[in-house]
C-alpha cells in the first residue's frame, strides 16, 4: 500500500501547485488505484493547508495513551497461552491481570494468533479418555457384527459425527 506521507505529500504538492482538491482527489485515484486516501480526507488535508498548517504529521490526538500493550504484558501473554494453548480469554485475563480486550488485541495483532473453535479435539485427549474410546468402539463393532441393524437405533446430536 502506498504510505500515507506519501499521499499527504502529493496532497500538498497539488495544492502547492494551485489545484483544487477536485483535481487532486481525481490525481490522486489515478495514481493510486483502490489505495488512494478518501475525497472526505484529502479535502481536510486542503483545509488544513489553507489555514497554513503546512505539516504532513497527524494532529496530536486527545485521549489515554495505550499501556497495557507493552513488551511485558506481551511476554505474560505469549507464556500463558504457549503453556497452555486452550486457555479462553477469560482465563488469560485472570492469569496475567491484562483486560479481556487487551489480551485479544496483542494476541491477534502482536502475536499474530487466531482462535480456532472446535468442538471436539482428539489430539487433546488424556491417555484414560483415548482407551475409554477405543474401548467404546470396539464393543460397538463386536455389537455391530452380531447385530446388522444396530446403528439404526443410536440417535446423536450432530449425524455428520457418526
Amino acid at each position: 500500500m502506498a504510505g500515507l506521507k506519501e499521499q499527504r505529500a502529493s496532497i500538498k504538492f497539488c495544492f502547492l501547485l494551485g489545484k483544487t482538491a477536485a483535481e487532486t482527489v481525481t490525481m490522486l485515484r489515478e495514481a493510486f488505484k483502490e489505495e488512494a486516501l478518501s475525497q472526505e480526507r484529502v479535502y481536510k488535508w486542503f483545509s488544513r493547508f489553507k489555514r497554513g498548517d503546512m505539516s504532513l504529521e497527524d494532529q496530536p490526538r486527545s485521549g489515554h495513551p495505550s499501556t497495557s500493550r507493552t513488551d511485558e504484558n506481551i511476554k505474560k501473554i505469549r507464556d500463558a497461552i504457549m503453556f497452555d494453548r486452550r486457555r479462553t480469554l477469560d482465563e488469560l485475563e485472570a492469569v496475567t491481570g491484562v483486560s479481556w480486550s487487551s489480551c485479544q488485541r496483542i494476541l491477534t495483532e502482536e502475536l499474530h494468533m487466531k482462535r480456532i473453535a472446535a468442538k471436539f479435539v482428539p489430539r487433546l485427549l488424556s491417555e484414560d479418555q483415548r482407551t475409554n474410546r477405543l474401548d467404546v468402539c470396539r464393543e460397538m463393532k463386536d455389537q455391530l457384527k452380531t447385530d446388522p441393524d444396530f446403528l439404526s437405533i443410536i440417535i446423536t446430536g450432530d449425524e455428520s459425527w457418526c
